[in-house]
This record gives C-alpha cells, structure tokens and sequence, in this order.
C-alpha cells in the first residue's frame, strides 16, 4: 500500500483516513474520502468512451437536443438520456430549455477545471 510506506496510518472513519507524518514531515495529513469518492466519479463520468463521443458530437453542434443524439450515435433513446444524466451530473454539460426542448451543450469550464486538475495529479 502507497500511504504505509510514507505514513503510518493514525485514524479511519468512514469519511476521513488520517496519517501521521514521519520525522521528516512536520504536518499531520487527512485525506477527505468523501471527497475522494466524488473526484473518482467525476473522472469515471468522463472516461467513458459513449460519453467522450457524446462530448464530442455535443461539441461539434454547439447545441443539440437528445433527440439527435441518439439518432446521429445509433443508440437507443433511454442510453442517450442516462448517459447525458450522468454527464450533467458532472457538470460536463449545460442545459437549456426552450419550449417542449432541451439543448445540451458543452461545459468548456469544467473542461478546462478538469483539465487542470488531471495535469496537476500527473505532474
């Protein structure tokens, strides 16, 4: 396990894992789970390949209805529609409502905070 190489585990709950600092280290470090949990589904509603492509399609319209997404991505209304829930979950898309429609578009925001935060974890 990566954090009992450098800390010993001091404290577990179910929302927060506490590890105390090495000799070399001066601050006492808790990790939020919840937190945690929440950024690995942020993640998980991007890395999926329907969704990216979703994304993409949803991208190049600039604004789309589901309705054209599914037809233009051959898929079944009902995977469209819980795939864009996910996605609007996430914050990756907006929505607009005008009369019986509702246009998705990109988020291009929460693109870039994403961005950034993948390339700071990588870093």
């Amino acid at each position: 396990m990566l954090f009992k190489k450098i800390y010993s585990i001091r404290t577990m709950s179910n929302y927060q894992i506490s590890f105390a600092p090495k000799k070399e280290e001066s601050s006492h470090i808790t990790v939020d789970t919840l937190s945690v949990k929440k950024a690995a589904l942020i993640l998980r509603a991007f890395n999926h390949k329907l969704r990216q492509q979703i994304l993409k399609l949803i991208d190049t319209h600039d604004k789309i209805t589901v309705t054209e997404i599914y037809v233009k991505l051959r898929i079944e209304q009902s995977v469209a529609s819980q795939h864009l829930a996910i996605l609007r979950k996430a914050e990756f898309v907006n929505t607009e409502r005008d009369g019986k429609f509702i246009y998705y578009t990109v988020n291009t925001g929460r693109m870039t905070e994403l961005n950034q935060f993948v390339s700071e974890l990588l870093a």
